[in-house]
Parts: structure tokens; C-alpha cells; sequence
């Protein structure tokens, strides 16, 4: 284990020499601010070396202070999550012999429903693995919550502040520019944070909800989930194209109309604001390369690459002033003077990362140096260009392998170097893919009208085959060392999303939110919301706020009102149906305060929403808006989802060691930590799925 960290803090040092200073100001859009001068530079060499000269004198105060445990019981454990594997889907295939090795490994070892977090969506639930806890004790309910304050929308796991950056000459403090402090709203502790205090090795790889990365000792990690773009966004595309952009249009992304001057398009992208707004970075398409077999040549920053349509390009390194991140392009339509170009977001280039990505510094530079550049964007994979139909489905395929083919590369690079300890990584792909095709599976889906059905049937059973066959190379990759423990998980399941339900809608409808004067319906972020007679709401995928005195600003329900306005919300939700069907939409309202009892359970929604399959949030009530109707048909490719009950959408647990209980996602938490001679913190609501009679040594850690 020395000879990896030395290796790897060589590797970080190498790589930090290759790495261009970034010396412009980044506006409070991008959310970061870039990179110092050459003094940033050295200052990075002079620590790196005083760790080396100090390591042996830490190493050695380490062996007597740090916390005693118990024998451990395994010598490595690999974890590999699937994201969104549903055991429904998973059993189904594996009787129709397209998961071998998952059918080998439920034979020789365990498969089981693996019990999901509520709500059941990525965010919470990949916190719960992390921290062993229920939502209201990491604090994490959904992608989104509102700010008390405003009403706005704020993302859940992430606080970023805009804060001076001041020269301190003794007899004054001199303003010399500002500076975007991230701060990470996920509490509690994730489980490798405890592996560490003990001296136990931990690689942690793209867990969702990792972002911004926080230092633990002994370990590596590279955050998933709510990385953002160089924009500061959680992902915007760009598209060009000859065609005007309809007026109406809302893409969720930037579109731009081109032209093409005999055979090349000239034209620039957008990048992280700066002083006199977006930074822009020219760049160049030659469509005359090869006419005939559809190629044409990219130009950007120095870099030029020939691709056919259709295809992506590389990654290439886009320069802005004092900042890089890295794109791909791909001719998307070429058809005469048709021509459409996608790129996609700007990644924060992990060579030289604008921002913190990983844990330490340089793991995401040693990795880039080693591997080559990958996608650094938390939720990499473009779902909304291809709900948008800015791209097809084929594009948003090939983009898709791409990045779980990056993810691969990473988790061998972990395994090699890991031969004592832990490694978790977790894939998105079988994920996005179920959101975008779960259509297929259903013929008389809405999201099918004008899409082509037939050719994309196979896709969600041939990405479970793809899975299967990841999991049968990390077993290769493992051996059959007994002492390995494997298991291979997902966070929820699937089902189907039919139908949108606009709960703002209804409580319009029903006396409980009311909108300004003159106003029958509102846009976004509740526009036209009238707070001073509105006594619940909704943004988001799964919950219901009411509107309380003295949490919320303008807020109106009091304390002693909370518990039967809040019973009195069930009662009515859980009788809605939908005329369309005849059939009631939610299954079951759950009341936090019944289910959750953790200190920042009253910051969450007091109701959240547990839909029968089919149903789920409208993409209007999702935003805050009012629309006409409470329920429509969800037409876009996004036609599968997870955001229902979270009894209806388990994840999977597949293990290389027989079980007999029933497991939960708030097991996998004090189960590691048992597995390597630790007893888990009071706090940890979950329980170790193997325990010996002796109990293993507690640890605590400083949070």
C-alpha cells in the first residue's frame, strides 16, 4: 500500500507539472473561481514535496494514535453499483440466459431485492449507502430543494457562496477579486472517512453526491453526481445549426444559427462567464474534407481532428482566457446545406481542473496523465438533448458507451492498485439508458408517437447484457481470492412513467396555493405565486412543502397547524385519480415526521409523494410552475423512472457470499465497515449483514 501512495503521489506530481496556470477571474455564473498565477504553481510543488519529507514522521505517528481495530475479516471488497438495475428486469434476463455471469454469481453467492431509500431517487439514495442513514440525517431529499428565503431553487447537495479574495498589508485589507467557495450539504459521514482513520486504503469512483470532494485520510476519490460543467450548470449542450431556431423553442441547452461559407462553418462556443460576460472560444468545421463519405474536419485550440457524421469527435481541449475544460463534437445532420453540429457540455478538463474534482487534487490529473481525458460532468450522459431531439438516439448511444468505457478504464486502474482495502465505483449507464428507452418496452407508451419504436427495443435488455459482461471481467480481473468480497448493487429500480401529475395544479385547484391577481396559471420557479395566501407547494421529483411561519419567508401555516394540514393533504392525495384511467395515481403519502426522525427532518418536505407505477411529478410541477391541467401525457423520450413509491422500485444486490437476511441500501455502510474489524457508529441506522460473535473495535472520526 506505501508503494501505491508513492507511486501515485508521483504520478499527481508529474502530472501537476504539465499543468498551463490559469490567471483569468470567472464570474459568480460559473460558480469557481480559475486557477492563480505561476506562484500557484510552485506553491503546488513546495507542498507536494514537504508531504514527502513528512509522510515518514506522520506514518509513524500514525501507527500509535491511530484507532485500534478488530481483525478484519476480508482483505479487499469491490463494490460496483449499477445505477437504476432493477431485479425485476434482472431476474427476467437472467432466465433468458443473457446475464451469465450475474446468474453464476446469484448461484455461487446472493441475489436479492435490495431494499431502496424514500424517497427512491439517486441523490438520497446513494447518500444512505455512503453514510449508513435515512435522508433526515444526511440531509439530502431530492436533485432539488427551495431556499427558504426566495422560494428559488437551490441544489440540494451543494452551497456555493461568492466571497472576496483580500491582500491583508497589515494597515489594510485590499480587495484583490472574488473567489466561489463550495460547500458540500450532504452530513453525516460516508463510510470511507472511518476506513481511513483506521489505516484502511479506500478508492472511491464517481459515487453520486461526492461533489465538492471532502479530504479523508488514506483513500482516493473522484466525484460523481453535481460535478458541474465549466458553465457552472449541471450540464448544457450546445447545438449549431443552419435551420432559424423556432422562437418558442426551449432546448435546455444553447442553440445557435449557423452558416456555412463555401463548405466551412466559422463560429464560436460559450464557455464560464468572465469580466465582460461569456468567455467564447473560436472554432472550425470543413465539411470539404471528404464530401462523399461525410467527414469533415474540427479545428479548435490548436487541436484538429477528421470525424465522419455521426461520429464523435475526441476530446478536445477548448482555451478560454486563463481556463480550459475539454467537448465533443458530433455532426448530428448533414444533408446538403442541412447542417446541425452538437457538442457537448464543457467538461472541467480533469488535466488541469478548474475547480476541485477529486480527492487529493491530482488524482483527477494522475488519471487523465494515465488513462487519457474523460467526462468529469456529474450527470455526463445528455438526457435532455435527446429529450429535446436535439440529438438521436443513436448519438446519445454512442456517447453513453463512451463514458462507461472511461468508468471502466478507471475501475481497473483501482483494482490493480488496491490489493488491501476498498474500491466502489459506480456506473450510470444502465441509468440513463432505462430513463431514455423504457418507452420500448411499452408499445402503447405516449413518448412512442412520431419515434421510431422497432429498432430500439432491444436496448434496455442488451444494456443489461453489457452490465452482466462488466461484472464478469471484474471477477476476472478479482480471481477466486476467498478473500474478496464482491457484491454489485444499484441504488433503486425501475418502472414505467406514463402520465405527469401537476400537484401545484391541484393545489390550485383545491384552496391550498393561490397566484397573483389576474393570473390562472404560472411559469417557472412560481412566478406568479401569491405566498401570502399559499399553503403548500412543490418543486422537485418527490416532496410537498407547507408553507410554515417562521421557515419559510412569507410563510403562513403555523406550528400547531402543520400536523392536519399535513394529514388532511394525504387523506385528499391518496384518493386522486386519473380521468384518464380511472385508477389512483399515488399509492401512499408519506408524512416525514411518521418516517424520519433525524435533525434536519424539518427542513425537508412535510409530505412526500409515493406514485403507483406510471405516475410521477409532471416536468412542470418538477420546475414550480401552474399549469391548466393536473394530469398529461409524458411525451418526451425521459419515459422511465423511479420517483414512486420506493416499495415498488428496489435495487439489486448480487454478493460472492451467501445471505440470508433481507438486505437494505442502509446496510452496505456498517456491513464494509464490520467486514474490516469496525464497529459502526451509533449513528448508522443499518445493520452488518455477516457479524461474528466477537465484536469488532469502534472507531470515531472526526467529522
Amino acid at each position: 500500500m506505501v508503494s501505491a501512495v508513492l507511486r501515485l503521489l508521483w504520478a499527481g506530481l508529474a502530472a501537476v507539472a504539465l499543468v498551463a496556470p490559469a490567471h483569468a477571474y470567472i464570474g459568480p455564473g460559473a460558480g469557481f473561481a480559475a486557477a492563480g498565477s505561476v506562484l500557484v504553481l510552485l506553491g503546488t510543488f513546495l507542498l507536494a514535496f514537504a508531504i514527502i519529507l513528512i509522510w515518514p514522521f506522520k506514518a509513524a505517528i500514525r501507527m500509535v494514535t491511530a484507532p485500534r481495530r478488530g481483525k478484519s475479516k476480508v482483505k479487499r471488497v469491490v463494490i460496483v453499483g449499477l445505477d437504476g438495475f432493477d431485479p425485476r428486469k434482472a431476474r427476467e434476463y437472467m432466465q433468458a440466459g443473457r446475464m451469465p455471469h450475474l446468474q453464476r454469481l446469484a448461484q455461487e453467492g446472493t441475489f436479492a431485492p435490495l431494499a431502496t431509500a424514500c424517497p427512491s431517487i439517486s441523490p438520497v439514495a446513494w447518500s444512505t449507502f455512503a453514510t449508513g442513514t435515512d435522508a433526515s440525517r444526511h440531509n439530502i431529499y431530492d436533485f432539488l430543494t427551495r431556499d427558504p428565503c426566495s422560494y428559488a431553487p437551490v441544489l440540494s447537495s451543494t452551497d456555493t457562496k461568492e466571497i472576496e479574495r483580500t491582500l491583508n498589508l497589515g494597515f489594510a485589507h485590499v480587495t484583490i477579486g472574488h473567489k466561489h467557495v463550495h460547500r458540500p450539504l450532504q452530513k453525516s459521514v460516508p463510510f470511507w472517512h472511518y476506513l481511513g482513520e483506521a489505516r484502511v486504503w479506500s478508492s472511491i469512483l464517481r459515487v453520486p453526491i461526492t461533489f465538492p470532494p471532502k479530504p479523508f485520510k488514506n483513500g482516493t476519490l473522484l466525484s460523481g453526481m453535481c460535478v458541474p460543467d465549466l458553465k457552472g450548470t449541471q450540464g448544457s449542450f450546445s447545438f449549431w445549426s443552419t435551420r432559424a431556431r423556432p422562437k418558442d423553442a426551449h432546448i435546455g441547452g444553447q442553440q445557435y444559427q449557423i452558416t456555412a461559407r463555401k463548405g466551412v462553418v466559422k463560429t464560436h462556443i460559450h464557455g464560464p462567464p468572465g469580466k465582460d460576460g461569456p468567455m467564447t472560444c473560436p472554432f472550425t468545421v470543413d465539411f470539404t474534407v471528404d464530401p462523399q463519405a461525410r467527414k469533415a474536419r474540427f479545428e479548435i485550440g490548436g487541436e484538429s481532428c477528421v470525424v465522419e457524421r455521426g461520429e464523435y469527435t475526441p476530446w478536445m481541449v477548448v482555451p478560454f482566457d486563463g481556463v480550459q475544460g475539454i467537448v465533443r463534437f458530433c455532426i448530428q445532420t448533414w444533408d446538403g446545406d442541412d447542417i446541425g453540429i452538437y457538442a457537448t457540455p464543457v467538461n472541467i478538463d480533469p488535466n488541469a481542473p478548474a475547480m476541485p474534482i477529486s480527492h487529493p487534487f491530482v488524482y483527477s490529473i494522475y488519471l487523465a496523465k494515465t488513462l487519457g481525458p474523460f467526462a468529469t460532468l456529474g450527470l455526463a450522459e445528455d438526457t435532455w438533448a435527446l429529450n429535446e431531439r436535439v440529438i438521436d438516439e443513436e448519438t446519445f448511444l454512442k456517447q453513453a458507451w463512451i463514458y462507461c468505457d472511461e468508468r471502466k478504464a478507471q475501475l481497473w486502474n483501482a483494482i490493480e492498485k488496491t490489493d488491501k482495502g476498498l474500491v466502489t465505483c459506480v456506473f450510470d449507464t444502465s441509468d440513463r439508458v432505462s430513463h431514455m428507452f423504457w418507452r420500448t418496452l411499452d408499445p402503447t407508451h405516449p413518448a412512442n408517437a412520431g419515434k421510431e419504436v422497432e429498432r430500439w427495443k432491444d436496448v434496455i435488455p442488451d444494456t443489461y447484457a453489457r452490465m452482466d459482461q462488466l461484472v464478469g471481467e471484474v471477477r476476472a480481473k478479482l480471481g477466486d481470492d476467498p478473500d474478496t468480497v464482491l457484491m454489485v448493487i444499484s441504488d433503486h429500480g425501475f418502472g414505467n412513467f406514463r402520465r405527469g401529475v401537476n400537484l401545484n395544479t391541484w393545489l390550485l385547484q383545491n384552496g391550498y396555493l393561490y397566484l397573483k391577481e389576474g393570473h390562472e396559471i404560472s411559469g417557472d420557479w412560481f412566478a406568479q405565486v401569491d405566498w401570502s395566501r399559499t399553503k403548500a407547494f412543490t418543486l422537485g421529483l418527490t416532496g410537498l412543502f407547507l408553507n410554515r411561519v417562521g421557515r419559510e419567508k412569507h410563510g403562513i401555516v403555523k406550528r400547531d397547524e402543520v400536523a392536519a394540514l399535513a394529514a388532511e393533504l394525504k387523506a385528499k392525495l391518496e384518493a386522486l385519480v386519473d380521468p384518464q384511467t380511472g385508477e389512483r395515481a399515488i399509492r401512499e403519502v408519506f408524512l416525514t415526521h411518521e418516517i424520519h426522525s433525524g435533525p434536519y427532518a424539518d427542513t425537508a418536505p412535510e409530505l412526500m409523494i409515493g406514485y403507483f407505477e406510471g405516475w410521477r411529478h409532471s416536468w412542470d410541477c418538477a420546475t414550480g410552475a401552474v399549469t391548466r391541467q393536473v394530469f398529461t401525457d409524458n411525451t418526451k423520450s425521459w419515459s422511465g423512472d423511479h420517483c414512486v413509491d420506493p416499495r415498488l422500485v428496489p435495487g439489486v444486490f448480487f454478493c460472492n457470499r451467501k445471505l440470508d437476511t433481507a438486505p437494505s441500501l442502509m446496510d452496505i455502510a456498517p456491513t464494509v465497515l464490520d467486514l474490516f474489524g469496525l464497529q459502526p457508529p451509533a449513528h448508522m441506522q443499518g445493520k452488518a449483514l455477516w457479524q461474528d460473535a466477537a465484536a469488532p473495535a469502534q472507531v470515531k472520526v472526526r467529522a
